[in-house]
Parts: C-alpha cells; structure tokens; sequence
C-alpha cells in the first residue's frame, strides 16, 4: 500500500522541481525527502526521479504517480474538512467552481439561501471554466463544480457525477438584426470565446457547411459585445453571458440546434457530504426563480 506521506513528498518535489524546495516546503531535511522518495521507488518498482544538469525531474511514471497523487491527496483533505465541520452545518466551508456567467446569475442568489439557510457555513468561490473547473473537483480542492458542456463535448472522466441545473440556448451576436441562421454568415469574421465554446462553433459550423474565419479570441463577454458593436464581426454566446451582460447596440437571435447543458458536478455518487448537498440545495432553489 503507497504510504500517503510519501505521496506528499513526490507531490512537493514535483511542484517545486528540486529535493531542496520539496524539503523547505515540508519543513523537513533534504535527507528525509531522499529517504521518502527512496522508499516510494521501493514500494512502487518504478524509478520516479532522475537528475536534470543542477535539479531532477520526474520521470513519466514519477508525473503519472504524482498526478494521481494529487487526486489522492486532495480528496483525503476534503474529506477532514468535511469531517472537522459539525453535521449541523454550524459551521466549516464549502467550495464552489464555477464559470463566469453562472457566477454572473443564478450563484449570487444560491450564496445568499446558502447563508440563510446555514449562517456558519462559509462559501468559497473560483471563478474557472470547466476543464480546470473538473480538475480542481478530481483533486479534492473544490466540492461542486458549476460546469457546461454541449452534445458534442466529450464525456467526463468516471468518478465524477452530473447534476443537471438547467439548459442555456445559444444565441448569435450581430450588430445588424438577424434570423440566428448560421448559413447566411459564411464570409463574416467571428469571434471565438473558451476552448470549450470555440470547439462547439467550430462544430456548429461545420453542420451549416463552412468553417468560420475566427478573427479574434476572448472570454471577456463584455469585450466581445463591444467588438461586435464596433462592427468586428460576429459571435455566439449562451443565453447566460446575455443575461450576465448585454451591450445595448447589438442584435440577438436564437440559434436553432445549439443548447448548452449546465450541470452540478460533484466527486462520487451520493449520498453526499452536508456541506455539499446543502450548496447543491441552495442552486437548485436559486434556479427556480426564473432568470
């Protein structure tokens, strides 16, 4: 069985690229990082550091232990915090991850019956889009990831559970009314949002039958209104970005077969810990009131 505090050690070196980062992090002796890593190589069978010139660096089983050790690690964390607040919610923490038009909407009022409902219970926000969203769910930094996906994003990695909140139609952006049809726009410029949201118009044009000149690349919805308002080209946005910001001199229309799914995304099946099914609650009542 891999010894947790050696995990540690390899995650620290990893982070740090040098046995004396690793040590001065974790208060220990550059010895004892060598002790531990040296064991941990016994343990697994596989070398997991080798020098680099002056520092080391891992090797590709020490960066597939360390990743996995990451996961490991952050839930055993998340666990004692969960485990350290009082089962009457009286008091701990609950994160939540969480993209920037959801934060702009609907998260605002589930923080506030949170509070309502739990006064002690102290929420942590980060705002991220959903790749990294899901990462910091895998490692145990976050409970709840607010995240999106459309029918042709890829499926999430097992071990993680979706909780759908609600469906958010697309839109497109134009300075001039328009039907939403993409096949009258083939020689417009656009511009493209998160990879996330790029990928799905680049799939949603390819199924209008052509590829979109992506003239300029921003997540900032306030900054790709005002490009489409200065006549820069055009853009899709969810009906939440919309809601979040809408620049007054632009024209928005329905994009017919372009939905995104938002979804909860929690670590395991339930039943969950308090703290995040209470956060869970409180989107689901925050959603009820129309947006």
């Amino acid at each position: 069985m891999l010894d947790v505090v050696r995990l540690r050690v390899l995650l620290a070196v990893a982070r740090k690229g040098s046995l004396t980062a690793a040590a001065k992090e974790l208060h220990y002796s550059q010895p004892s990082v060598s002790h531990h890593l040296a064991r941990l190589e016994a343990e697994t069978g596989a070398r997991l550091i080798q020098r680099a010139g002056r520092g080391i660096r891992l090797t590709d089983a020490g960066r597939l232990l360390a990743e996995r050790a990451a996961e490991i690690i952050g839930r055993l964390d998340a666990t004692a915090e969960e485990l350290a607040a009082h089962v009457g919610l009286r008091s701990g923490r609950v994160r939540l991850a969480a993209f920037p038009s959801a934060l702009g909407t609907f998260v605002p009022k589930a923080a506030t019956v949170l509070g309502e409902a739990h006064p002690g219970l102290r929420l942590h926000l980060t705002e991220t889009e959903p790749p990294e969203a899901l990462r910091l769910l895998r490692a145990g930094r976050v409970d709840v990831a607010v995240v999106f996906r459309y029918d042709d994003t890829a499926p999430e990695d097992s071990g993680i559970t979706m909780i759908h909140l609600l469906d958010d139609p697309s839109y497109l952006v134009s300075r001039a009314p328009t039907d939403g049809e993409l096949a009258g726009h083939t020689e417009a410029s656009w511009i493209a949002g998160c990879d996330r949201c790029r990928s799905h118009l680049l799939d949603i044009c390819e199924k209008a039958g052509f590829e979109p000149r992506i003239s300029f690349t921003s997540d900032d919805i306030v900054a790709v209104q005002a490009l489409v308002a200065a006549g820069l080209g055009l853009t899709m946005l969810p009906g939440l970005a919309l809601r979040a910001h809408r620049h007054p001199d632009v024209e928005v229309a329905e994009v017919p077969g372009s939905t995104r799914h938002v979804y909860a995304a929690v670590y395991g099946d339930p039943p969950h810990p308090p703290a995040t099914g209470a956060l869970l609650e409180a989107l689901r009542e925050a959603l009820k009131e129309r947006l």
